[in-house]
């Protein structure tokens, strides 16, 4: 009886896990224009750093409102998602509101309920990258918006992900959010611990949690702004002051 030919050892070898520094290939719309910022300070060029640096896993931002917190963020995410680093930005917001009002009570599909709260990051993108382009990327699925309770079960890998107006979230979706980190991504949890819509953030605490030395060791990061570092407008650092912002 004649033997069977030997198995070749190069369809047996089993394949190594691709390298977490792996570079993605232009497969989705990538092509689009960044504008320069018109000035950062040192606050804003720490966390730059911090997010174009592979060793980092996750920064928590807190500062007041016009302290360009969000801004510089998502800046740096659009940047890094060009040079293809990542695949997308995944942009995660709270509802609470003011008033009592819930998504739920809003008219209209959930897309469209949640859009309102879209308008600050439209914003800054159009800002950053031109009038009209946040629409693109969102139909290009660069950047995904998801509101905080829909995040349960899910896992965001080979993304930024941009956790804003955290002040507005309880410790419980705070932690929803963070235990859905996957592979090759980054998180920044952005907040004004001085401007909460709820009685019971949970932004302030779990901020604190990784405010040590075995945090930073493990990638994990805390910037705080104080008003004088306001940038919108010297109006808006009076105003912050003088209601003890």
């Amino acid at each position: 009886m004649s033997k069977k030919p030997a198995r070749s050892r190069r369809a047996t070898e089993v394949k190594e896990a691709p390298d977490m520094e792996t570079t993605f290939e232009n497969n989705w719309f990538t092509n689009y224009n960044i504008r320069q910022p018109f000035y950062l300070n040192d606050k804003h060029k720490v966390i730059y750093n911090l997010l174009q640096s592979p060793t980092t896993n996750m920064v928590f931002v807190d500062g007041p409102a016009g302290s360009m917190k969000t801004y510089i963020s998502v800046y740096a995410a659009l940047e890094l998602i060009k040079a293809n680093k990542y695949e997308k930005l995944v942009y995660i917001r709270s509802v609470a509101e003011s008033a009592s009002k819930s998504l739920g009570s809003l008219p209209g599909t959930s897309d469209e309920k949640f859009q309102p709260y879209l308008m600050p990051l439209i914003e800054k993108v159009h800002e950053i990258c031109g009038k009209g382009s946040a629409h693109t990327l969102i139909h290009n699925n660069i950047i995904e918006a998801i509101p905080v309770n829909f995040c349960r079960g899910l896992t965001f890998t080979s993304s930024i992900v941009i956790i804003d107006e955290a002040q507005n979230m309880t410790k419980s979706e705070l932690v929803t959010i963070l235990t859905r980190f996957g592979r090759n991504s980054i998180y920044v949890v952005v907040g004004d611990v001085n401007q909460s819509d709820i009685n019971q953030s949970g932004f302030k605490d779990i901020a604190k949690c990784f405010d040590n030395t075995d945090s930073i060791l493990e990638g994990i990061h805390n910037v705080k702004f104080e008003n004088s570092e306001i940038m919108r407008s010297k109006i808006l650092r009076f105003i912050c002051s003088q209601l003890g912002h």
